[in-house]
């Protein structure tokens, strides 16, 4: 069975440092990633209960009371003389 493996933008590896040299990739034993510089290797854990972390995206918003709508009226006809 051929593994894909994918390249982690931005992931520096925790062995030597470099940056942009991780992959990660799953087989029969699970998900791993792995630096193709030096070699270090390491099974990922998933962690059961983990929560998104909240951002202004996905913060839950509450009306503000005091925030009203704003109305617009047409302006007022003027009279012909």
């Amino acid at each position: 069975m051929q593994m894909k493996r994918r390249f982690i933008a931005g992931a520096v590896c925790p062995r030597c440092g470099e940056m942009d040299r991780i992959v990660m990739f799953q087989d029969e034993q699970g998900q791993f990633r792995e630096c193709v510089s030096c070699g270090f290797k390491e099974k990922m854990v998933a962690e059961e209960g983990l929560k998104e972390p909240e951002t202004r995206v996905t913060q839950e918003r509450k009306p503000d009371p005091q925030v009203q709508p704003i109305r617009f009226f047409p302006p007022p006809k003027k009279k012909s003389s």
